[in-house]
């Protein structure tokens, strides 16, 4: 009897374009499901990201294992913690970033791609340490300092909007 344990020629494992299209399908799955959550839980939500720049003027990016894309690190904010604690809190654990003065608060956006309720503060890093680049974990399995003008295929179009407002002077928008 043939072992049967292998992928079957005809899977979506040989065609990246069906592998890519069962991906954003489970995305927007699993983002109907954390807003479904969220609003029973929170009612409004907030995070923060940050556009860490370093001395050449390259930003830090992370790559989730969960969402396809390159992102500015961050995540949300708990109860009971500040915009500036939940962001301290966020690039150490994405980005080994560790604050040394205060971040400046660039803007605050709706990000109604995640939720109607969602709110984004965005602020600017440029005085940190990063003692050593970050292991890759379960949540963040990719990170990386790039030039403005080489981001990674993937960056997301917010990540893009957010360094062309900050670097570029594009238009501010209130939505992420």
């Amino acid at each position: 009897m043939a072992d049967q344990t292998g992928p079957r020629p005809d899977s979506t494992t040989h065609d990246p374009a069906a592998v890519a299209r069962l991906r954003r399908a489970g995305e927007r799955a699993l983002r109907g499901v954390l807003h479904v959550y969220w609003r029973v839980s929170r009612g409004h939500t907030l995070g923060v990201r940050g556009l860490v720049v370093d001395g050449q003027d390259r930003v830090l990016l992370v790559r989730h294992s969960y969402v396809s894309g390159w992102y500015l690190p961050g995540g949300g904010v708990e109860v009971g913690e500040s915009m500036h604690e939940a962001l301290d809190r966020e690039l150490r654990e994405e980005g080994n970033v560790h604050l040394t003065a205060a971040p400046v608060l660039h803007g605050i956006y709706l990000n109604a791609r995640v939720s109607r309720r969602d709110h984004v503060a965005l602020f600017v890093v440029r005085a940190f340490e990063q003692p050593a680049p970050p292991v890759p974990n379960r949540e963040i399995v990719a990170t990386g300092f790039f030039a403005l003008d080489a981001l990674p295929a993937g960056t997301t179009r917010g990540t893009r909007a957010r360094i062309a407002e900050v670097f570029h002077g594009a238009p501010a928008t209130d939505r992420w």
